[in-house]
């Protein structure tokens, strides 16, 4: 698979009609991160990614075919550090033969183009140790800062 940059991959917001091809994207995200989703949370995800009165957002990386390659959701939340909203970008996932041709990248850089046009100070996001193959590129966009602690309260 050539570059993105290369091909006329493109990055849009999601639709309605992608639920059932994003799903498969989710479980290769799910798995990835060795976690169960129950499908009604999945279901209330991406009705929220859909909700203009939601802070959770989507974009979906697509080849000129039209098929998903690629997807990332992001939230703007209040910060007690700055006046303006902070994003998290949540989740990034892309199909194994898109990873490393700059899908990941242009994901990304849609978050942060989102963020900078509603006022957003930062964008912030967090990954598994382990997961080199995203750091590698995420060393290249971003300055890695933190140690995050958990406490999960629900079973």
């Amino acid at each position: 698979m050539p570059r993105a940059d290369e091909t006329s991959i493109s990055v849009r917001p999601f639709r309605q009609a992608d639920f059932d091809e994003w799903c498969s994207l989710w479980r290769g995200y799910v798995d990835f991160y060795h976690s169960n989703v129950p499908a009604n949370v999945t279901q209330t995800t991406f009705a929220r990614i859909l909700d203009p009165a939601e802070k959770m957002w989507g974009f979906l990386a697509v080849d000129e075919t039209g098929r998903l390659l690629g997807f990332v959701t992001f939230v703007f939340h209040r910060t007690t550090f700055a006046i303006n909203d902070r994003c998290y970008l949540e989740d990034l996932f892309t199909m194994a033969e898109a990873r490393g041709k700059g899908v990941g990248r242009m994901l990304i850089e849609a978050v942060f183009n989102a963020a900078w046009e509603k006022g957003a100070d930062q964008v912030y996001w967090h990954t598994a140790q382990n997961n080199y193959a995203g750091r590698t590129l995420y060393d290249k966009l971003a300055e890695m800062t933190n140690v995050k602690y958990r406490k999960k309260l629900v079973p």
